[in-house]
């Protein structure tokens, strides 16, 4: 065998060689690139229906030397309502709203509010919770 044939059968045995460590043209890898993206799942729990309407009952109680003026505020509003207690005071006090136990610090010649929504129908006392004094009664129908 003449050195140009041995090169060129070495040649060919070496390349069928690489050729069948390949593997067949079916088995070709090819990268596969996985993108994982994350869901968030709101769960929402059935309530009392909440009223779309904004708007609010004002009440305003006005407090000189530690009792209403002009006597026990009287309001009564719809359940569902939002409510706003707005209290001027020219004495130191804690407001008490009773039945929804809200309270707010009020300050001598200060005001304070409370705002809540009338969600428990009945009758509620306002008081200078230190003074023991009803200053207001609020009534919540259904």
């Amino acid at each position: 065998m003449t050195v140009l044939t041995v090169v060129a059968l070495a040649g060919f045995v070496g390349g069928a060689g690489l050729a069948s460590c390949g593997g067949d043209a079916d088995s070709i890898s090819s990268e596969t690139v996985t993108e994982t993206t994350q869901t968030e799942t709101t769960q929402t729990t059935e309530t009392d229906p909440v009223p779309t309407d904004t708007t609010e009952t004002v009440v305003r109680i006005e407090v000189r030397d530690g009792v209403p003026a002009g006597g026990i505020v009287r309001e009564t509003v719809e359940k569902g309502e939002r409510i706003v207690l707005v209290v001027e005071s020219d004495v130191a006090d804690e407001i008490h709203l009773h039945g929804y136990d809200l309270t707010r610090t009020v300050a001598a010649g200060g005001s304070t509010r409370i705002a809540f929504r009338a969600t428990i129908p009945g009758r509620f006392e306002v008081e200078l919770e230190e003074r023991g004094v009803q200053i207001a009664e609020l009534t919540v129908e259904p």
